[in-house]
């Protein structure tokens, strides 16, 4: 069992204020595998004060972008030794199947760090612009201050890393607040830290429930908060951002779309959408959950899915030949089997898998690969992101409709497009109202590119120059003025 009684508050190991315990539970045999402190309000200010004593001091704001970047590469080495062991807590804690916490979890944390580095190292820090008057003013970025940052449990170490890497590069000091259902790497996360070499005070990382989220969101010493997780919450935080002022950047829910064309490859598609629609359990905020097929070949569309569903491999999620594991919790289990009873009560077709415990699984909190057939746009579960293996196949009668179904929804993280012709493909592209969209391929994402949502999918963008931005604020200097002579 993974145990640990101390937090990592301000870049030092201290018992927490209170005697409150997190137990983590595996979604596969919902036994207790780990335990560690959860914390407090009084942990919680001692980070915070911490921070902002780091942050005002310079010890690390005020150091070049040289040396920070230099200390990073060394935190890119540490890392790197123990990926396995990450890995593995991954899979314990929230049940992704080992093959995607080792090719996928892990392997994009440490992309993100190795892609950060390189965007600090190209990075203006210090510009010099000529102004309207002709004078030549200097224009510098300085890290934000104070960040509190607060990551889900569906892909716990990639999205630490994506707001850790950006803000220490920047010079911010950094709160991380890991979910509580997937706390464990956090604390491997904060070992690896604590080898680096990093200022005291500058990296707290203290798990805890929605309470422990909501103080430290509301803290006034904190300067920005960057938040992933659902929308509903990302409403809460951003009201209460914008009351105070505060930098905030939200990556919340998707319910995105993959446009069918008439020449797509059906093989292609099939083997795509296993990806982008099956990834981590179907737990994936960018996943392709509508599948937008039209008439002329719907029946072939739903055929293609229905055979890549059916012969998904699900269980243990320690195996190497599982792609579908266990959902995170119970909670999360019944939500999604909810949805999928809603769907058939609204009149949807139950084309393949269901709301029922898979037969050959006696435990865990496991939902059967599912595929929608007969749905409309106006069916909740086309409208509500489910976060589980539920695909919903929607009719179209011509790429005029189909631009607007993809665009009718409050989300706009992501979509795809699947055809022949790569330039009609790019057109829709253009089309679609979300932040990242793939043609033939679900891999919009890019660790040098910038990653976040339209409408009701977020604030802000993540990675790239943009994401190292978000932790920034720019100065303008101004020279002394001229003497007359």
């Amino acid at each position: 069992m993974f145990t640990r009684d101390k937090l990592y508050v301000g870049g030092e190991w201290r018992k927490p204020s209170t005697g409150q315990i997190l137990k983590v539970i595996s979604p596969h045999t919902e036994e207790v595998v780990g335990k560690v402190p959860s914390a407090a309000t009084e942990d919680i200010d001692a980070a915070v004060a911490a921070a902002r004593a780091s942050f005002d001091s310079g010890m690390w704001s005020r150091r070049s972008p040289e040396e920070r970047i230099e200390t990073l590469r060394r935190l890119e080495i540490a890392y790197a030794k123990r990926v396995d062991e990450l890995a593995e807590l991954i899979t314990l804690e929230m049940g992704s199947p080992i093959s995607i916490s080792r090719m996928v979890h892990v392997p994009m944390s440490s992309m993100t760090l190795s892609a950060m580095l390189d965007v600090a190292e190209e990075y203006v820090w210090d510009e010099r612009r000529t102004g309207f008057s002709g004078q030549e003013f200097r224009i510098r970025s300085e890290g934000v201050g104070v960040v509190a940052a607060i990551s889900p449990w569906n892909t716990p170490q990639f999205v630490l890393m994506v707001k850790l890497a950006p803000a220490l590069l920047a010079g911010c000091s950094i709160i991380l607040k890991p979910s509580p259902e997937s706390p464990l790497d956090a604390f491997v996360l904060a070992e690896i830290l604590d080898e680096v070499g990093l200022p005291r005070g500058v990296v707290s990382i203290l798990p805890g429930g929605r309470d422990v989220g909501q103080y430290l969101v509301a803290h006034p010493d904190v300067d920005k908060v960057a938040f992933t997780g659902s929308t509903e919450a990302g409403r809460i935080i951003g009201g209460i951002c914008g009351q105070q002022l505060k930098r905030v950047s939200l990556e919340l829910g998707g319910k995105s779309a993959a446009i069918v064309l008439e020449d797509a490859d059906l093989d292609n598609l099939a083997m795509g959408l296993k990806f982008a629609g099956m990834l981590n359990s179907g737990q994936v905020c960018a996943a392709q959950t509508r599948v937008l097929a039209p008439r002329s070949m719907y029946n072939q569309v739903v055929e293609a899915l229905v055979a890549m569903a059916s012969n998904l491999q699900v269980g243990d999620p320690s195996s190497e030949l599982t792609e579908i594991g266990p959902l995170v919790s119970s909670r999360q289990r019944d939500r999604v089997q909810g949805f999928i009873a809603g769907g058939v009560a609204e009149g949807a077709l139950l084309a393949v898998g269901g709301p029922g415990q898979p037969a050959s699984l006696a435990s865990g909190w496991y939902v059967e690969p599912t595929i929608f057939a007969n749905v409309s746009n106006e069916m909740t579960i086309a409208r509500e992101e489910i976060f589980g293996p539920v695909l919903a196949v929607i009719p179209y009668d011509d790429e005029e409709s189909a631009i607007r179904i993809a665009n009718d929804s409050q989300y706009g993280l992501s979509g795809t497009v699947w055809t022949s012709d790569i330039e009609r493909g790019y057109k829709i592209a253009e089309q679609v109202r979300t932040g990242t969209f793939g043609v033939n391929q679900f891999n919009t994402l890019d660790f040098k590119c910038p990653f976040g949502g339209f409408k009701s999918s977020g604030l802000g963008r993540e990675l790239g120059r943009e994401g190292l931005s978000s932790y920034l604020e720019i100065k303008s200097i101004a020279p002394p003025p001229a003497i007359a002579g």
